[in-house]
């Protein structure tokens, strides 16, 4: 009985039923790929700069989820203290050791993408 109800209570937790979940939080939100893509990428950046590449994110919502990531260990925040003061932000190695992953979902995307448009077409047309 004790490990029938240990089982239920570890799958009614999304957490514990799966383990990526709070991975998925981290990493997939709306703008975090493409903040980590433009700093692997293109190296060291000012916050214009980021602002610039990222097309449609507003100063607010950089602001944001460049704190978050920074908190979350994946971007480091250098501040410069010097007239005017600048501030540049690039990815850290914990956010770097990302890029595997990134990189089979790429691949993933490339192989399936227009399978996955196909399904969607035919379902709508039900």
């Amino acid at each position: 009985m004790a490990a029938e109800a240990k089982t239920r209570t570890s799958t009614s937790d999304p957490e514990l039923a799966c383990p990526i979940s709070p991975v998925v939080d981290i990493v997939f939100s709306r703008w975090t790929t493409p903040i980590l893509w433009a700093l692997h990428t293109y190296g060291r950046q000012r916050f214009v700069e980021l602002e610039r590449r990222i097309a449609k994110i507003t100063p607010k919502v950089l602001t944001q989820r460049l704190r978050q990531l920074e908190r979350d260990g994946l971007v480091v925040r250098t501040y410069h203290p010097e007239v005017p003061p600048r501030v540049e932000y690039e990815i850290s190695a914990l956010g770097r050791s990302l890029a595997p992953l990134f990189a089979h979902l790429a691949e993933w995307a490339s192989d399936n993408l227009e399978r996955v448009e196909e399904s969607r077409q035919a379902y709508d047309a039900e």
